[in-house]
């Protein structure tokens, strides 16, 4: 007999694996954000989803014309490379995830079509609550030169352990 007639299939359990909780993430631990090449796909995806039409944006010679070397990616564009849910973060929360409460963003350097960012997320404070806790993030965007072109917080509240969970 082989094992997945031994077990049957959970969707349940279908995921990363153990789902953390408030207590079980420290400051210092960093989450890292695949990285993306910000293609002419993506600022046409981007200004479909926005409605942004500004020509900096969308107009190569517009752009060379106020002395930028190609279409400049918008901020929220770049802001949007450090979603948790686009890395391992929110999986390995599924059970303790309520919800993303606050984001801010600080656009530090320019980002053209072409250009590699690297995102990530930083543990910076953990805000115990009662029942559940505030995790906060550093949200960090570093381009292919390792230039730092975003920077941000996010918060995440989340639930404590329930009593009846093991602590890992």
């Amino acid at each position: 007999m082989t094992e997945s007639a031994a077990k049957p299939f959970r969707p349940e359990n279908h995921r990363y694996g153990e789902s953390r909780w408030f207590e079980d993430f420290r400051v210092g631990e960093t989450f890292y954000i695949p990285s993306r090449t910000q293609t002419d796909a993506l600022f046409s995806a981007f200004q479909l989803a926005s409605g942004d039409n500004h020509p900096i944006h969308y107009d190569a010679e517009y752009c060379k014309a106020r002395g930028h070397r190609g279409m400049l990616a918008h901020g929220y564009q770049v802001m949007i490379q450090c979603c948790p849910g686009a890395g391992i973060l929110p999986h390995l929360m599924s059970d303790s995830l309520i919800a993303f409460l606050e984001t801010s963003a600080r656009m530090l350097g320019p980002v053209y079509a072409g250009d590699t960012l690297y995102p990530q997320l930083e543990v910076v404070e953990t805000i115990p609550q009662n029942t559940t806790g505030v995790l906060v993030l550093r949200a960090t965007v570093h381009n292919q030169d390792g230039v730092l072109v975003n920077e941000g917080m996010q918060k995440l509240l989340l639930r404590k352990r329930p009593a009846e969970q093991p602590i890992r």
